[in-house]
């Protein structure tokens, strides 16, 4: 059974930074997409990025780009995503998924239940 689990969210001020994880159970991320989504109660879900593990590549939306970096540790079968310079606006639930095999934009088939990152001014 795959297992998703995200940790690392919390109550920061802007300008701050977070670094969220996201840890596979029942699952090997070698060779999987891993991406990483925000939604705000009343809004869409948004995915903000992406990494292929079997090569590193990475996607970032356009709205977070240079502000967000996915990284993976293949060992601890874990993904990462790092918020630099966190503004009011990130604040959201964040949720990991993940597809195995190649990224295909925003198609994913397991989800974590969330981390709430919330960032006051």
């Amino acid at each position: 059974q795959v297992q998703l689990v995200e940790s690392g969210g919390g109550s920061v001020q802007a300008g701050g930074s977070l670094r969220l994880s996201c840890v596979a159970s029942g699952y090997t991320i070698n060779n999987s997409c891993m991406g990483w989504f925000r939604q705000v109660p009343g809004k869409e879900r948004e995915g903000v990025g992406h990494i292929y593990t079997g090569s590193g590549s990475t996607y970032y939306a356009d709205s977070v780009k240079g502000r967000f970096t996915i990284s993976q540790d293949n060992a601890k079968n874990t993904v990462y995503l790092e918020i630099d310079t966190l503004q009011p606006e990130d604040t959201a639930m964040y949720y990991c998924a993940t597809r195995r095999g190649y990224c295909y934009g925003w198609n994913f088939n397991f989800w974590g239940q969330g981390t709430q990152v919330t960032v006051s001014s």
